[in-house]
C-alpha cells in the first residue's frame, strides 16, 4: 500500500488540516466514536455535528496546514458533489457506476451523508469548470446536486467506513496538479468579483474587490459553512431567498456592513445573479442591533473550536482540571464525568456546615465563616439527582448527631402535651443542636432552630427552588431574598419579636448553608426581580449539560463503606477546627484571581461581569479554605488549579444564565443579546487602528465607558502601545495600536 497523501483530515472546521494518507483516512472512518456520533447526529443532536472530523477531498496540503484557498499547496482535479434529497444514495450509487462505465465521468467515491444524502467525487475533467461539470453531472445522474460548490479548500464531514457505498483505488493514489488549482478556483473566483463589481454599481459606488479572505484567522468559506448549519442546513428551492436574506443578515457583522464583501464570500445558492444581489442589498439596508446576534457569535465560537471542543468559551463552561485536591477527587470518583463539575461544586454547603466557631480573613480585612450556598440549574431530566449521594455521605455524622437531639426534642413535646396547663412543665433542653432542616419548615421553626443550633450551621437541599420561601416570614414578599444575603454576610441578625408566650421570639445571626437544584427556566424566574439586588452574587451557580437524543446512560460508581472510610478524615478535619484559620497560599492566591478578574472586566469592558466578579472571589477563597482546612491545614497545588477554575465556572454560569438580564435591567432601552464578555484586545489584531477597536466595542455591543478611555486604560496597563507615528486628533482614527510584547507573552493567541 502506497503511503501518500492524498487529503487532509482535521478535527473540526478551525482545527489545523494535516496532510494524511489511506491508512490515516480509513482508520478515522473505522473509530466506533465516529459511528456513534452519526447515529446520534442521525437521532436529532444537530449541535454534534460541528464535532465530526472533516477531510478535504480537492487539497492534499495546505501550508501551515491552514485550510484556505490562499494556502493550497497541492490542489486536486477533484469535485465533491452533494445530493441533499435523502433516500436516493443507492439509485445514484448505480447511475454514477453505470455513467464511469460508459466512459463519460470517473467516480473516486460515493457515500451516504450523515443525514441520509449522497456525496459524490469525481475527477474534473480537462477543460471543464467546477459550475459546468456539476451542472452535467447533474444532468446525466438524474438527480440535482447542491448548487453551492465546494472549492478547493471546502471540506467534507468524515462519515463511518459502513457509510461507503464504492471507492475508486484513483481515490489514494493522486498527483497534485497547479493548473487544476487556477481551473478549480478561477471560475468561482471570478463570479464572486463579478458579484462584488455589480453590487458596488448598483450603489453607485466605486468598486474594491481585494476583501480579506478570513476573519480572525478564519477562512470565511468555514464560517460559511459553519453558519449553514447553525441555520439548519442549506435550503430548498422554494426558500433560498429568505435563507441569503437572513445569512447576508448575519454577515455583515463580519464583513463591516459592507454588501459586496458580503456577495463576495455568500454563494448564490442557485439564486439568479440579479435577485440574489438585490436581496444582499436589502439586507444590507435593514435596521438591526449594534449587538452580533447570538447565532453568529455560536458560529465564530464553533470555528475556533478544536479537536473534542464542541464550541469555544463563549458556549462551553471552563474545563475541570485533571489533577483534582484529594477531598474533591474522592467526591467525584464515582460520579460520571457529565456530571463531576456539579458535583464539584455542589458539596461545598454540606462540607462547610461542619465547620463551628471558625472564621477566615479575606484579602479586604473582613472576616468570613463558611458560608456556602449553591444552586444547580440544568434542563428537566438530565440527571440533576447526581449530588445527593456525595452529599448524603459527607452529611452521615451531622444526621446522626440530629436524630439523637430529634428524639429528646419529641420527648419533650411530648410531655408538654400531657401536662397540659400545669406549672411542672420543664424548659426546652439545652444542646437540641439539630442542623439539617426540613424544607418545609415553617419560618419560626426555622428561627427556633438557629437559635438551638449553637452557631453551628444549618443545613438544607431542596430539589424545587420555591420551597426557600417557607423560611422566611409569611407576608413579606421579598424575605427570601433578604434571607439569602443574609445567610452569606457576616455577623448578622436576623428573627423574629412574638407577644404570645408560646410563639417563638428570637433574634439569632443567620448561618445556613443549602443546596437547590431547579430547572433553568424556573431559576431564571425566580431570581427576575433581584438580579441587581444582591442574592445572585451570593450564591455559587452550577449545570449538567443536557444530553445527546438517544446517547447511552451515565454510569455511576458504587458507594459504601470504603466510600465512608475514605472520607472519615477529612470530615474530621472540618469538626475539630476553630478560631480564626489563615492560609498564606489560599491569601496569595485570592489577590491574583482578584486582579486576573479585573484584567478580564478591563478586556472585555463588561461592568456585569465585573460586579458579579467581587463576590465570586469571595466564593472562591472559602472553597479554598475549606479545602486547606479539610486537608488538615495542608495547601496543595491542586487546590489553586481547582478554585480558579471554580471561580471561572461559578462567572461562566452567572453569565450565561442572567448576564442578559442583568444588563438589560441596568441600562433599560438598549437591547443586547450578548451571551457573554469576550477579550476584546484578543479579538484584534496585533497591530490594529483605533477605527477597528471601535468597531468591535459595537459588535460585541460594549456600552460602559468610551473608546478612548478603553484604550487610554490598556495603555496605563501596558496592554498596548502607539505603533509607528503618533497622528493628529482629525486623523485619530487612522491611529495604530500594537500589542505590546508583555501582553502577547501573557496572552497567547489562539489561533483559527
Amino acid at each position: 500500500m502506497v503511503n501518500t497523501h492524498f487529503t487532509c483530515i482535521g478535527k473540526g472546521h478551525g482545527a489545523p488540516a494535516l496532510p494524511a494518507t489511506r491508512q490515516d483516512w480509513e482508520k478515522m472512518r473505522n473509530e466506533p466514536w465516529l459511528a456513534d456520533m452519526c447515529r446520534r447526529i442521525a437521532a436529532g443532536d444537530e449541535v454534534l455535528k460541528a464535532r465530526l472530523p472533516i477531510w478535504t477531498p480537492s487539497c492534499a496540503e495546505f501550508a501551515g496546514n491552514h485550510r484556505a484557498i490562499k494556502d493550497a499547496l497541492k490542489p486536486l482535479r477533484r469535485l465533491m458533489l452533494d445530493f441533499d434529497e435523502k433516500g436516493h444514495s443507492q439509485e445514484i450509487l448505480e447511475r454514477s457506476l453505470q455513467l464511469q462505465k460508459e466512459g463519460k465521468w470517473e467516480i473516486l467515491l460515493v457515500e451516504e451523508s450523515v443525514r441520509k444524502g449522497t456525496h459524490v467525487l469525481i475527477t474534473l475533467p480537462e477543460g471543464m469548470s467546477p459550475q459546468e461539470a456539476q451542472n452535467r453531472f447533474s444532468h446525466d445522474v438524474g438527480f440535482q446536486a447542491d448548487p453551492a460548490l465546494k472549492d478547493v479548500a471546502r471540506c467534507i464531514y468524515m462519515v463511518p467506513a459502513e457509510n461507503t457505498l464504492f471507492v475508486n483505488e484513483a481515490l489514494f493514489s493522486p498527483q497534485s496538479n497547479t493548473e487544476s488549482h487556477g481551473v478549480l478556483n478561477n471560475p468561482a473566483d471570478e463570479e464572486k468579483e463579478k458579484n462584488s463589481v455589480e453590487l458596488r454599481v448598483l450603489r453607485g459606488e466605486k468598486v474594491n474587490t481585494h476583501y480579506p479572505q478570513t476573519h480572525e484567522n478564519i477562512p470565511y468559506a468555514d464560517i460559511i459553512e459553519t453558519l449553514e448549519e447553525q441555520m439548519g442546513g442549506r435550503p430548498d428551492v422554494g426558500s433560498r431567498n429568505n435563507f441569503i436574506f437572513s445569512m447576508a443578515c448575519h454577515l455583515r457583522y463580519i464583513c463591516n456592513d459592507d454588501p459586496a464583501w458580503i456577495a463576495q464570500v455568500l454563494p448564490t445558492y442557485g439564486e439568479e445573479q440579479d435577485k440574489f444581489l438585490a436581496t444582499v442589498k436589502s439586507a444590507c439596508n435593514r435596521i438591526q442591533t449594534k449587538s452580533m446576534p447570538r447565532i453568529m457569535k455560536r458560529t465564530l465560537a464553533v470555528c475556533k473550536s478544536q479537536g473534542d471542543r464542541q464550541v469555544s468559551d463563549i458556549e462551553a463552561p471552563p474545563e475541570m482540571p485533571k489533577n483534582l485536591p484529594p477531598l474533591i477527587r474522592l467526591l467525584v470518583s464515582r460520579t460520571p464525568s457529565l456530571y463531576q463539575p456539579a458535583v464539584a461544586h455542589a458539596v461545598f454547603p454540606s462540607l462547610g456546615a461542619h465547620l463551628w466557631k471558625t472564621t477566615f480573613r479575606y484579602i479586604d480585612n473582613t472576616l468570613h465563616e463558611a458560608t456556602h450556598a449553591n444552586v444547580l440549574m440544568a434542563p428537566t431530566g438530565v440527571g440533576k439527582s447526581c449530588i445527593c449521594q456525595p452529599i448524603d455521605y459527607i452529611m452521615a455524622d451531622i444526621r446522626e448527631r440530629d436524630k439523637v437531639n430529634m428524639e429528646r426534642e419529641r420527648k419533650w413535646k411530648q410531655d408538654m402535651q400531657t401536662k397540659g396547663a400545669n406549672k411542672d412543665k420543664k424548659k426546652r433542653p439545652e444542646g437540641i443542636v439539630i442542623q439539617e432542616i426540613d424544607p418545609d419548615v415553617t419560618s419560626a421553626a426555622f428561627v427556633q432552630r438557629m437559635a438551638d443550633a449553637e452557631e453551628r450551621f444549618l443545613y438544607a437541599r431542596m430539589n424545587e427552588i420555591e420551597l426557600f420561601n417557607n423560611l422566611s416570614p409569611r407576608g413579606n414578599s421579598r424575605g427570601q431574598f433578604q434571607l439569602m444575603c443574609l445567610a452569606f454576610d457576616y455577623n448578622n441578625i436576623y428573627g423574629q419579636t412574638r407577644v404570645g408566650t408560646g410563639s417563638v421570639s428570637e433574634r439569632v445571626c443567620v448561618r445556613l448553608n443549602y443546596n437547590i437544584s431547579t430547572t433553568v427556566r424556573k431559576g431564571q424566574s425566580y431570581f427576575r426581580s433581584v438580579l441587581t439586588d444582591g442574592p445572585i452574587s451570593r450564591i455559587n451557580f452550577c449545570t449538567i449539560p443536557e444530553r445527546a437524543i438517544g446517547s447511552e446512560m451515565p454510569v455511576y460508581g458504587s458507594y459504601g463503606d470504603d466510600f465512608a472510610e475514605e472520607l472519615r478524615p477529612y470530615i474530621e478535619c472540618l469538626n475539630s477546627a476553630r478560631g480564626l484559620v489563615e492560609c498564606e497560599e489560599a491569601t496569595a492566591l485570592a489577590r491574583k484571581l482578584v486582579e486576573e478578574c479585573a484584567e478580564f472586566s478591563r478586556l472585555s469592558q463588561s461592568r456585569v461581569y465585573e460586579n458579579l466578579s467581587f463576590r465570586a472571589n469571595v466564593i472562591a477563597f472559602l472553597k479554598a479554605m475549606v479545602l486547606y482546612v479539610a486537608h488538615g491545614e495542608v495547601w496543595m497545588p491542586e487546590m489553586e488549579d481547582f478554585v480558579r477554575w471554580s471561580l471561572k465556572y461559578d462567572l461562566w454560569c452567572k453569565m450565561k444564565f442572567f448576564g442578559d438580564a442583568i444588563e438589560e435591567q441596568e441600562y433599560a432601552g438598549e437591547k443586547n443579546n450578548h451571551r457573554g464578555p469576550q477579550n476584546l484586545l484578543d479579538l484584534l489584531p496585533e497591530v490594529f487602528t483605533r477605527e477597528e477597536a471601535g468597531l468591535m466595542r459595537q459588535h460585541q455591543g460594549v456600552r460602559q465607558g468610551s473608546l478612548k478611555a478603553m484604550l487610554s486604560n490598556w495603555k496605563k496597563r501596558g496592554y498596548i502601545e502607539i505603533y509607528g507615528e503618533e497622528l493628529p486628533p482629525q486623523d485619530n482614527g487612522r491611529q495604530r495600536y500594537a500589542k505590546t510584547e508583555a501582553y502577547l507573552r501573557e496572552h497567547p493567541q489562539k489561533k483559527g
